[in-house]
């Protein structure tokens, strides 16, 4: 070789090293943006949690027998109670940007309580709308003490506490991913809305920021509201053009921006208030189905704040922390059923999403959209502007949000050894089962009208039935038992699971920056050491 010297060594490529807090998050939980900033950020995250704040009310308020004043009203008391349950999770609970919202997993119990043949001999609708209403609440109060006891007694703690990166991953995959069945065909009921909202949203947030380089996070950050407000002017325009006119009415109801009947039947001003439907009435069966539910909804949450953390570029969770936001989401339970908000609480799941996609995890940004959700619900009337968003545009946004807290889970194989046969097994069966199996209990109910289990008691049948009807249920349950026995007391095979990169943050007393995220305010922590 010319000069004699010795040829040149090819350099290696290196794996990515893991990361336990998300690089590149423009504003972390202890980071506020600017006030003006902080303010659109609030109310895209009011405009995002909307989406299932009115579609749950939508589907069961006709269904228990109200009409739409009944159903404007049940939205406002939803809207009101999630941002009352926001600011206390947010202040109180596990500290994180979670937003607070209903929930789908209380639904399939609702409905089994909304078909009790006792409701059937009243014959005046709106009478049947309230005691429906009434022991839905009753069935809630009971279902809320089961996370209030597990989280702030802190035995979730203890169940968390043998959490793993390996076991989290299909928990929080498919918390995000096994949402699927909201996403694309909820765009596709009127895809001359939601494909246009799908294609012009993705091209806003992802491509946008890289053609007009301005170095101001403008595109990528507010790509929500620019385009639903775009997009509903389109849909609006194809409304008064008379484009559906004559349609078949399933269409009418998915297209048109005039058909929600919210800003006539809801009122000018009005304050949610405990009981407002009256006194709760309490059946032992249901209560009992509700509380499954409530535990359903517990592991669902658990994988939604781990994917909150995350995308907070916090460190991650203590157990005692996630104990915590489990003890303060029953008393958001407790307070929808106070309420009468026709739905139980959990975390948002499209809201986590939206961290994702603006980059900010400010826990002030979601408090200011707390604020907004409890002045539009009393301030009815401006509130149903919103709330009258057309379905397909909401669905659009899903496809982005779900996929993004899905592949939150998906980042936490960083800290696995996937060369392991051990890790693929525990992997590939968990997510596998967790489609699989809710796959033929949602096939099964769609073809016959009931689950797989069905016996002359209700109340059983949705005890078996709804949690093995929820993927992020099915998988993070299995995951969470095949890590915990199969061979884990390996030193090996602690590292394989990645449990001694979680291990240092069991605890976020002497780590300061566990301390900055999650202390309590006032110095509360003294009086809650456990939780």
């Amino acid at each position: 070789m010319a000069g004699g010297g010795a040829p040149a060594k090819a350099v290696e490529p290196q794996p990515h090293p893991p990361k336990e807090q998300l690089p590149n998050i423009s504003y972390c939980i202890t980071s506020p943006p600017p006030w003006p900033e902080a303010i659109l950020l609030g109310f895209q995250h009011y405009l995002v949690m909307l989406g299932t704040t009115v579609i749950i009310p939508s589907s069961l308020v006709p269904q228990m027998g109200g009409g739409n004043e009944e159903k404007a009203k049940v939205i406002q008391t939803l809207l009101f109670v999630a941002g009352l349950n926001t600011l206390l999770q947010s202040l109180f609970g596990s500290r994180l940007p979670a937003v607070i919202g209903g929930s789908y997993t209380f639904v399939p119990t609702t409905i089994s309580i909304i078909l009790a043949g006792r409701f059937s001999d009243t014959s005046d609708p709106v009478e049947r709308f309230k005691r429906i209403m009434r022991a839905i609440q009753g069935s809630l109060i009971v279902a809320s003490t089961l996370q209030i006891v597990l989280g702030f007694s802190g035995l979730w703690r203890n169940v968390t506490r043998f959490l793993s990166p390996l076991s989290v991953v299909p928990l929080v995959s498919l918390v995000g991913f096994g949402l699927y069945e909201f996403g694309f065909p909820g765009v596709a009921k009127c895809v001359e809305i939601g494909l246009p909202q799908l294609i012009l949203v993705v091209f806003v947030s992802q491509y946008m920021p890289h053609v007009v380089k301005s170095g101001k996070h403008v595109f990528d950050r507010f790509a929500v509201i620019f385009t639903v407000v775009i997009v509903w002017i389109y849909a609006h325009l194809l409304t008064v053009g008379g484009a559906y006119n004559g349609k078949a009415q399933k269409t009418q109801i998915s297209c048109r921006t005039d058909r929600a009947g919210l800003i006539d039947a809801a009122p000018w001003i009005r304050v949610p208030y405990p009981f407002q439907w009256g006194a709760p009435s309490f059946d032992a069966g249901e209560a009992f189905a509700m509380m499954m539910a409530s535990f359903v909804a517990l592991v669902e949450s658990t994988g939604a704040f781990i994917a909150v953390s995350r995308y907070a570029s916090a460190t991650p969770m203590p157990p005692s922390i996630l104990s915590r936001g489990v003890g303060w989401q029953g008393v958001a339970i407790l307070v929808s059923g106070l309420f009468g908000t026709v739905n139980g609480s959990s975390v948002s799941v499209e809201n986590a999403g939206l961290l994702a996609l603006t980059r900010v995890g400010s826990r002030r940004v979601v408090q200011i959209s707390a604020g907004f959700m409890i002045f539009f619900s009393i301030l009815g009337k401006f509130g149903a502007v919103f709330a009258s968003i057309p379905a397909p545009i909401i669905a659009a946004l899903y496809c982005l949000f779900f996929a993004y807290v899905g592949a939150g889970g998906l980042s936490f194989l960083q800290f696995c050894n996937l060369n392991s046969f051990r890790t693929k097994f525990i992997l590939g069966f968990s997510v596998f089962m967790g489609l699989s199996v809710p796959q033929y209990f949602n096939e099964y109910t769609a073809i016959n009208g009931y689950g797989p289990v069905h016996t002359g008691a209700r109340w059983f049948n949705d005890i078996v039935n709804v949690p093995l009807s929820s993927e992020a249920f099915v998988a993070g349950c299995l995951a969470y038992f095949l890590d915990n026995t199969l061979h884990r007391k390996d030193s090996a095979i602690r590292k394989d699971r990645g449990k001694h990169w979680w291990d240092k943050f069991r605890s976020f007393k002497g780590d300061s920056r566990s301390e900055e995220f999650y202390s309590l305010p006032f110095n509360l922590n003294k009086y809650f050491p456990s939780v």
